[in-house]
């Protein structure tokens, strides 16, 4: 797996990631008012939000409806294009392999995540699904990413 350091970059990248972060955990709160699992997502290009989404599988009754996919495909849209080359996916919970597998075809620069996924995350089930010049950061909030997953499933209970 590819993991960012972020002990050797500039802090000017770690705040910026931290500041798209919070966007998409803003979108994650509002899966959680929802009543959907709180998983927020943008996607940046040039310093822009281009794809924004959380997940609507209730709402949607579908199971792909994914917080990443609504990000994709609004981003897509948004290019005119499938490539999302020099764009970075912020998410707050880490892909699953759905998520992790189209990330690959739209062959995203960049995926910055919060809360790692022990039970579904990519990585745990085979860290080469990602395209392998896409560059993973992980941990950006996470403590905040966990809490909100963690608190919804304790509501559930």
């Amino acid at each position: 797996m590819r993991i960012y350091n972020f002990e050797k970059e500039d802090e000017t990248a770690i705040n910026i990631d931290e500041l798209y972060m919070r966007e998409a955990y803003k979108l994650a709160q509002q899966a959680f008012e929802e009543d959907e699992i709180p998983i927020g997502a943008i996607i940046v290009a040039q310093g822009k939000i281009i794809g924004k989404g959380y997940n609507l599988t209730e709402r949607l009754n579908d199971v792909t409806a994914h917080a990443e996919m609504q990000a994709f495909t609004a981003a897509a849209n948004y290019l005119g294009g499938k490539y999302l080359k020099d764009c970075t996916l912020y998410v707050t919970v880490e892909p699953c392999v759905m998520c992790a597998g189209a990330s690959y075809w739209t062959q995203i620069s960049r995926i910055v995540y919060g809360a790692r996924d022990e039970k579904r995350g990519y990585s745990s089930f085979h860290d080469k699904i990602i395209h392998p010049k896409t560059q993973i950061v992980s941990g950006v909030l996470e403590e905040e990413c966990a809490s909100l997953m963690k608190n919804f499933f304790r509501n559930k209970r």
